[in-house]
């Protein structure tokens, strides 16, 4: 079994923020593989379904970014998973837009989503897909930044990244971590 937790806040107002970024992805992903993110579970809305052989549950934590830990705790706990078979998606600024890439374990860095995850679980052993979303502007103020839209230009280099994070998960769920590293890690 797979868990595939894509990082974001709830709410309407955070709809498509650089910080929803891994929300994006579990939409993209939950439309490929014709699964309905809609149970409430967890602290999160999830859905179940399969990619190939392989049983997947798709998870948009609902708890806001810097609690994602308790969803994921909660999750892990429940279903007994392998850490190497959970993988988070999550916004990086230290990427340029559209970028991503893909790590077998590593910190949170400064991302709070990631480092509650790693502290709820205690480890930090996981696959993460990271996308990239750019740096705020000199003296403009982080989180102010990561809850803004994209700019207009940004669209189309947002929108492949998008995509080709969904299919670098699902190369790491079909094959295999290392395999997707390569094909997408520029």
């Amino acid at each position: 079994m797979y868990v595939v937790v894509g990082l974001g806040n709830p709410g309407k107002q955070y709809e498509n923020t650089r910080h929803n970024v891994g929300f994006n992805v579990i939409d993209i992903l939950a439309k490929e593989y014709d699964i309905s993110v809609s149970k409430i579970k967890h602290k999160a809305l999830i859905g179940e379904g399969r990619v190939g052989s392989e049983k997947v549950l798709l998870v948009k934590p609902q708890t806001y970014m810097n609690l994602s830990g308790e969803t994921l705790i909660d999750i892990y706990n429940y279903y007994k998973v392998d850490m190497e078979n959970i993988i988070v998606i999550y916004d990086d600024i230290d990427l340029d837009v559209g970028k991503i890439r893909i790590r077998k374990k590593g910190s949170g860095g400064t991302h709070n989503g990631m480092r509650s995850i790693i502290k709820c679980l205690g480890a930090n052993d996981f696959p993460r897909v990271r996308v990239g979303v750019s740096k705020p502007k000199p003296g403009q103020d982080l989180a102010d930044f990561v809850l803004s839209r994209f700019r207009k230009e940004e669209n189309n280099d947002v929108e492949l990244g998008l995509e080709k994070a969904a299919k670098a998960v699902d190369v790491m769920i079909k094959d295999n971590v290392d395999l997707a590293m390569n094909k997408y890690n520029g």
